[in-house]
């Protein structure tokens, strides 16, 4: 009989939480949930809390922590704050983490939980993308695994399966193009938060549906795949497939290629990334193949999507720069969302902090939070004196 798996999901009011509640929820006998997080939507943790009996949950603060506490059982321990994901995700009753908080927000947690030789299904992408060097060899040190959730890097990962990583020619990550992949630059200037919002294949959260409007989503990935799979930058590709049906592909020295298909849906690389290396049934969605008029692809325009040419770029400077990169855009992207700049203002933003801030070579978590911070600070000045 296999032992049932301890899991804390960091971000559980999220797209991505949800979806793994929703599987974990069809394979009772295999996963039990231990531990939830959330930011502030309390009346979803509430539920959740109820639905799933979790120990304890962990939101952002007592104030939010108070609230729910009159909603959930007494049982479930309520705590709040930074030191309390940092707690719970050591703690004995837990064996892997779903890594799901958004952006920068997610490093320290899913590192504190690779220490306390947790294993990690990762849907945050920033932790790899800013910390990557440090991660892997964490990873290395205490034995874990480290499994990617997002769609791109799962597809790689399984049509990695039974080969050898030097027979490899070259990943090909596949991106829907996001909503904005026809127009051109004079329309991409005028473009709303409500139109950059209306991704035209897949669900997320606010911040990630920006970044796949700016293709920056693409180039975060290609740092991923760049610690993932341990290839440098010239053999990881990005190829525009707005039908979002073949999810990543893997070309190999002989010119074959393999590739991973599957409807837009997240649950079946979370549940790949929490099954690994078995594959259980589902009552997934499948692809109807008589149903796909065609599949097209075409070359990322990168004068017209600079964000992911900035993403190779960083990832060619290494040290801190990714970091900034990172840093740069989520400032930049809550200020497009605010209507404080234009669409085309967050790749400049950006541009102009990689100018500004040098990259420190040696990768260290204080490093990593001196770049991050300095870049948000830098934002942060750079908007007050475009709009004084």
């Amino acid at each position: 009989m296999k032992r049932i798996t301890n899991i804390a999901i960091l971000g559980s009011t999220g797209s991505i939480g949800r979806s793994s509640l929703d599987v974990i929820e069809a394979l009772p006998d295999r996963f039990r949930i231990t531990y939830l997080t959330a930011h502030r939507n309390i009346d979803l943790l509430s539920e959740q809390t109820r639905r799933f009996q979790p120990h304890g949950v962990v939101v952002r603060d007592e104030a939010h922590a108070q609230r729910l506490r009159s909603q959930v059982n007494s049982s479930t321990e309520v705590l709040s704050g930074e030191d309390a994901l940092l707690d719970i995700v050591s703690r004995p009753d837990v064996d892997l983490v779903i890594s799901a908080l958004v952006g920068f927000a997610g490093l320290r947690p899913t590192l504190r939980a690779i220490e306390a030789g947790k294993d990690i299904a990762l849907a945050n992408k920033e932790t790899l993308v800013v910390g990557g060097a440090l991660i892997m060899e964490k990873v290395r040190a205490h034995g874990v695994h480290l499994l990617p959730i997002d769609s791109e890097h799962s597809a790689i990962l399984q049509c990695l399966q039974g080969e050898d990583i030097r027979s490899v020619g070259r990943l090909i990550l596949t991106a829907s193009g996001g909503p904005f992949l026809n127009l051109s630059h004079e329309e991409i200037c005028r473009v709303t938060p409500g139109q950059a919002l209306k991704h035209p294949t897949w669900s997320m959260g606010s911040k990630i549906t920006i970044d796949s409007a700016t293709l920056m989503n693409k180039g975060l990935e290609v740092i991923e795949a760049h610690w993932l799979f341990g290839l440098p930058s010239d053999r990881i590709e990005v190829i525009v497939h707005p039908q979002s049906i073949i999810h990543s592909m893997v070309e190999f020295v002989d010119g074959s290629v393999k590739a991973q298909l599957g409807i837009p849906d997240m649950k079946l690389p979370i549940q790949y990334a929490l099954t690994y290396p078995e594959r259980p049934p589902s009552m997934f969605k499948r692809v109807d193949f008589s149903e796909i008029a065609r599949l097209t692809f075409q070359k990322p325009d990168m004068e017209r999507f600079p964000c992911l040419s900035l993403a190779y770029r960083v990832l060619q400077e290494g040290g801190t720069a990714p970091a900034v990169l990172n840093a740069a855009n989520e400032a930049a992207v809550q200020l497009f969302l605010e209507e404080r700049i234009p669409f085309t203002g967050i790749p400049e933003m950006i541009a102009d902090a990689l100018d500004a801030i040098p990259a420190e070579s040696e990768l260290t978590l204080d490093a990593i939070l001196r770049a991050d911070r300095d870049a948000r600070t830098f934002v942060a000045h750079h908007t007050v004196l475009h709009t004084h």
